[in-house]
């Protein structure tokens, strides 16, 4: 009787003498393999399994999906851009907005803006926690202060990155506002008063959706 061990897993083997030499495939790993003679030191040696490896953590993954996602989605947008990414895997994007949004109001009138950079960082608690986003140009809207763009309360962990940063051009849009609760109680209130001439961009911000105006 030949004993020998697959040197792909290590899987032990026990086959007649009569099969020394013949080829064959490890049932457990697929290793082609050569069965040895008897007298062979390979029948007897031990073989050290072949390392398993390490489990990529769920947060890891997810941000690997999210760059994938967001460069699919808005690949050819034209309203919402990728312009930096970092981290590895990526952790904070830069994102541009091409859509008109409220920057103040002067004699209480809206000055209008065009284009709005906004910045998206993961957190360690990412993606069980909303990421931390915020303005980098000036915004005249509700939810939106200098420091950070509520959007937490509307978040969960399955909710994919695109999402959110549609969400976030809508909201600068005034396609999407709360008076209830602001973080910017003037800009709630001239909201409140202007809601008939709202949104002051009624473009349709899913670059998925067919029905999408250019």
């Amino acid at each position: 009787m030949i004993r020998f061990l697959c040197p792909g897993c290590g899987r032990q083997f026990n086959v007649p003498d009569d099969y020394a030499g013949k080829q064959a495939h490890c049932k457990n790993c697929k290793h082609q393999l050569v069965v040895p003679a008897a007298s062979d030191p390979r029948a007897a040696a031990p073989v050290a399994p072949a390392p398993v490896a390490a489990k990529m953590p769920v947060r890891t993954r997810r941000l690997i999906a999210d760059l994938q996602q967001m460069r699919q989605a808005f690949a050819e947008d034209s309203a919402i851009r990728i312009v930096e990414v970092q981290g590895l895997p990526a952790e904070v994007y830069k994102i541009e907005y091409t859509i008109r949004g409220v920057e103040s109001l002067q004699a209480k009138k809206p000055v209008f803006r065009e284009k709005h950079l906004v910045e998206i960082r993961m957190t360690s608690d990412y993606p069980r926690l909303a990421p931390a986003c915020r303005m980098l140009t000036p915004i005249f809207h509700p939810n939106i202060d200098d420091s950070a763009i509520c959007v937490g309360d509307h978040w969960t962990a399955g909710e994919r990155l695109t999402d959110l940063a549609i969400r976030i051009g809508e909201m600068i849009a005034y396609q999407a506002y709360n008076v209830k609760s602001p973080l910017n109680g003037e800009a709630a209130m001239w909201a409140d008063l202007n809601a008939d001439a709202l949104p002051v961009d009624n473009r349709n911000l899913n670059p998925a959706s067919p029905s999408r105006a250019h």
